[in-house]
């Protein structure tokens, strides 16, 4: 997949690709940060961008792939001959064999390529004895290939490694760019997206995880409970409310997933209120299919509501996490919007 075609991180991929452009190129890199945020879609460009036949130049890449050549199609592919990628096993864990095969094939000259790139996803997956078994190639790597680390948890490799390995920092990706991920490249429809993207924290990864919890009636459950507690009521009313928030009855556990859920939404939609209560940019809103929606509930909570109800939301997250009952927490938390 293209630069070009990667969803967020402009900076870093305009790096990554100036870098390829000018042959300037690190041999080893460390691509660290969030799970499902594209790290391991951006080392798969690097290798496209290296060795593509019909390199293009675009006004925000300076060498990117054209995505439609055999060598570009067999990189997608994962055939490429000149593109290796090793990952965790079956026992959730890289040995050292895996990593000796590859040095071995590092040493060689590209088969067809223009240059070899290594990509080793989970890296923190190494076993120690794996991770010293790649440190004398990063020392004194092969001149034809790129070492490519990619990991959500790179405090975890060997200081030596890490030391060797120059790292880019991934973040979070924003809702928006999230809701077009998943809408472009899974098919979601968008409110199915925008449900997803509000639960996801910056992650792909974790949107597609989160399948098997009514994303999109959780969203739709807070912002119901939201117009019901804007209308103020006494706290019998309130709390018949709260009798909603848990969900599908079933196991504790169930229960507590589907509030913890809802909860995430409801801070969506909170932090949503805020942005419009101080006439904030609506390009910022998380939540931007229900502005219209939103925008009537601002009468009734203004910006100091929202913040406390907000900070309620987020101690009701805490008492979960601290395995409390979720109907008390239900019960708690209608009192306090």
């Amino acid at each position: 997949m293209p630069f070009r075609a990667l969803v967020g991180h402009p900076r870093l991929l305009s790096l990554l690709s100036r870098a390829v452009a000018r042959d300037t190129l690190p041999p080893a890199l460390l691509l660290a940060g969030p799970s499902g945020v594209g790290k391991r879609r951006a080392a798969l460009a690097v290798a496209e961008a290296l060795n593509c036949l019909s390199p293009v130049t675009t006004p925000a890449f300076e060498r990117d792939a054209c995505g439609e050549c055999a060598s570009c199609r067999r990189i997608e592919r994962g055939v490429h001959p000149d593109v290796i990628t090793i990952e965790p096993g079956d026992t959730g864990s890289i040995k050292i064999e895996q990593v000796r095969d590859v040095i071995d094939r590092a040493g060689y000259r590209p088969f067809e390529g223009r240059r070899r790139v290594v990509i080793i996803d989970e890296a923190d997956a190494m076993v120690p004895p794996a991770q010293n078994a790649l440190l004398k190639t990063l020392e004194e790597p092969p001149s034809a290939s790129v070492f490519m680390l990619v990991s959500s948890m790179p405090d975890a490799l060997l200081a030596t490694v890490r030391s060797r390995c120059p790292r880019l920092r991934f973040g979070p990706l924003t809702v928006a760019e999230v809701v077009d991920a998943l809408m472009r490249d899974h098919d979601y429809a968008e409110a199915d997206a925008r449900a997803a993207a509000a639960d996801a924290d910056g992650s792909v990864g974790r949107a597609l995880e989160a399948q098997s919890v009514d994303l999109t009636e959780a969203r739709a459950a807070a912002q119901r409970l939201l117009e019901q507690t804007s209308r103020g009521g006494d706290p019998s009313g309130r709390l018949n409310v709260a009798k909603d928030l848990t969900g599908k009855k079933g196991s504790s556990a169930s229960e507590r997933d589907q509030l913890a859920v809802l909860l995430r939404s409801l801070a969506s939609l909170l932090r949503d209120l805020g942005i419009l209560a101080n006439h904030g940019d609506p390009a910022s809103l998380a939540n931007a299919d229900l502005e219209r929606e939103l925008t009537r509930l601002t009468g009734s909570f203004d910006s100091e509501r929202s913040v406390r109800a907000f900070t309620a939301v987020d101690r009701a997250l805490a008492a979960l996490e601290r395995n409390a009952s979720p109907k008390i927490v239900a019960d708690w938390l209608v009192l306090q919007l």
